[in-house]
């Protein structure tokens, strides 16, 4: 787990050009980070490549803290390896 909030962390400290320690999982994306809504498109993005992970519209809109942002990697990140392996032609 802390692997990925790690990874999690860098990538949004990235994405919204702050200092990673500004990263906590208190921390609201639009007030305490200061994302706005093109920001929050691309640090969605940004985590589906990094765990190659689908989140949906639906999801990514819900997001309103870096903990939800957690809770969101981790249930897509299990949901990839639960599903089984695609076919190979």
């Amino acid at each position: 787990m802390d692997d990925m909030r790690n990874r999690v962390s860098r990538v949004m400290a990235q994405q919204f050009h702050v200092a990673s320690d500004r990263i906590t999982e208190s921390a609201t994306l639009d007030e305490d980070l200061g994302a706005t809504s093109l920001d929050r498109v691309e640090v969605v993005m940004s985590l589906e490549d990094e765990f190659k992970i689908d989140i949906s519209d639906d999801e990514a809109w819900r997001l309103q803290t870096v903990g939800d942002v957690l809770a969101c990697v981790t249930a897509n990140v299990g949901k990839m390896k639960a599903r089984p392996p695609a076919l190979q032609p």
